[in-house]
């Protein structure tokens, strides 16, 4: 069976290095492929293609909703983009 988000995650291009997917419960996890790390958390929304974005928070040991104030959802494009290019998610790669 194939999963297009898995299939969008892998093709796009992360400046930092590539990640790999892994469906996991109701979202998608992504680790750095070279050192394992955890990069980043998508649960889709149920609407089109968004999702919501979460980060690997180290001090509180779990994951995070990924914005300023509460939570960040957009189409799938968007938040491979937003992880590609925000610090926060490569803290630990």
């Amino acid at each position: 069976m194939t999963d297009d988000i898995v299939q969008r995650i892998e093709r796009f291009h992360f400046p930092r290095g590539p990640v790999t997917p892994e469906r996991r419960n109701r979202g998608y996890t992504l680790h750095h492929a070279a050192s394992g790390a955890p990069v980043a958390r998508l649960r889709p929304t149920g609407r089109n293609d968004s999702v919501e974005v979460f980060y690997w928070s180290a001090w509180k040991e779990r994951w995070t909703a990924a914005g300023p104030i509460g939570r960040t959802v957009l189409p799938i494009d968007e938040a491979l983009d937003f992880i590609a290019h925000d610090d926060i998610f490569w803290v630990l790669c």
